[in-house]
């Protein structure tokens, strides 16, 4: 087995097993953290937390990566990741779970932007959309497969087997990348010697520019579905099993969508299908206060899968060709910074709606919010491409 494929095949399993033991706790964490005496504030500044201590630490990873290597890194946070999940059981209040939920954010920051940066190194040119795309499938089914076994562990053994789970998947993990994952070194498809780029200087590379503006407006958007329906469900009767399913079908389509919609990315217009997707997902959002059973939300919920699944190849795609000139590391800390950011607002933002006017108005005002970033993004690339073909034009440019 050559090298790259051998990178791969590890940061596939080691991945899904990490998002795994993390899509355990996901239909269950808002009902835990509400035992513990959470508001909708609360709830909101808990989940952020996670999302914030990843923004901060993911940039500073991940040029850290470009320059030291990948693996010791990935090591570092599967193992914190393990210790941190056995520390929700010991958390008796939502103060003492705020910090665990910060400190596993750290442990995050080291393991899945990092493993992406891996994938890359060896994406061949003009097959990001694809190679991307499949290695998302990890991600994608460990939080799918997350929610259903959380859902059983909790009906069968209580909640603290769900987090029991959690370190025991992320322990597995380690293991595997401490036996044989190989130190990553620079493939034939990257730009030999790249220096990582200031993040200030990011924001001058117009495709950057408009990826990462679109990422934080999208998860601005969408950032605190997993936080909300399960608050949501219960109003409309909808089961804690029941819950699992929603979350786990919505994942599942990503994954299963994954390998398709790389492949049209790899050959089709990119804007275009964020555009798509995107806009499928805000209308969706949107439609879920009416949905008033199980079956109406499931197909909402679908559908936002559906969305997400077209549009993820075509930006992670965009950020590989960015990574050739800036480094990888340092693009993919940057856009998954930006979508931390989003999140950390998103949680929060959804939070004073819930607890000031309801919690009808989270999705709403989340399918407007990401109708408004599609909306910026499309007029951003086309502005963009405009000023491209008048620099090719120019006669001694280019």
């Amino acid at each position: 087995m050559n090298t790259a494929k051998r990178i791969y095949n590890v940061l596939f399993i080691s991945v899904f097993a990490t998002m795994l033991g993390l899509g355990v706790v996901s239909p269950l964490l808002p009902i835990y953290a509400e035992n513990l005496g959470a508001t909708g504030i609360w709830l909101g500044i808990i989940f952020s937390a996670f999302a914030l201590s990843r923004s901060v630490f993911m940039p500073i990873i991940g040029r850290i990566s470009d320059r030291r290597g990948r693996k010791w890194i990935i090591l570092i946070g599967m193992f914190t990741y393990a210790v941190m999940s056995l520390t929700y059981i010991i958390a008796d209040s939502v103060y003492s779970l705020t910090v665990v939920r910060f400190i596993h954010g750290v442990a995050s920051a080291m393991v899945v932007p990092i493993a992406m940066a891996y994938i890359a190194d060896f994406a061949e040119k003009g097959k990001e959309g694809s190679r991307m795309g499949n290695f998302s499938i990890s991600m994608f089914l460990g939080l799918g497969m997350g929610p259903l076994l959380g859902g059983f562990l909790n009906d069968a053994f209580g909640m603290d087997s769900v987090f029991y789970a959690m370190a025991a998947f992320s322990a597995l993990a380690t293991l595997l990348v401490a036996a044989s994952l190989p130190e990553a070194k620079r493939s034939k498809f990257t730009v030999p010697d790249v220096e990582p780029t200031p993040m200030r200087e990011i924001f001058e590379l117009p495709t950057m520019r408009g990826v990462l503006i679109f990422s934080f407006i999208s998860a601005l958007g969408r950032g605190g579905m997993m936080v909300f329906i399960p608050i949501f469900a219960p109003l409309i009767a909808i089961s804690a099993s029941e819950v699992g399913i929603v979350l786990s079908v919505n994942t599942f389509l990503m994954a299963l969508l994954q390998v398709p919609v790389g492949r049209l990315t790899d050959n089709g217009n990119k804007v275009a299908l964020i555009v798509a997707g995107s806009t499928i997902t805000a209308v969706s959002l949107a439609i879920i206060p009416i949905s008033g059973s199980f079956w109406p939300l499931l197909a909402a919920t679908s559908l936002i899968g559906v969305g997400g699944a077209v549009q993820q190849p075509a930006i992670m795609a965009l950020t590989v060709d960015a990574g050739r000139t800036i480094g990888m590391g340092t693009s993919m800390g940057a856009y998954n910074t930006v979508f931390g950011i989003g999140m950390i607002i998103a949680p929060l933002l959804g939070g004073v709606f819930m607890d000031f006017v309801g919690i009808d108005a989270v999705f709403y005002v989340a399918g407007g919010i990401s109708l408004l970033g599609t909306a910026i993004f499309a007029l951003m690339m086309q502005k963009s491409a405009r000023e491209s073909a008048a620099s090719r034009d120019i006669p001694g440019s280019g």
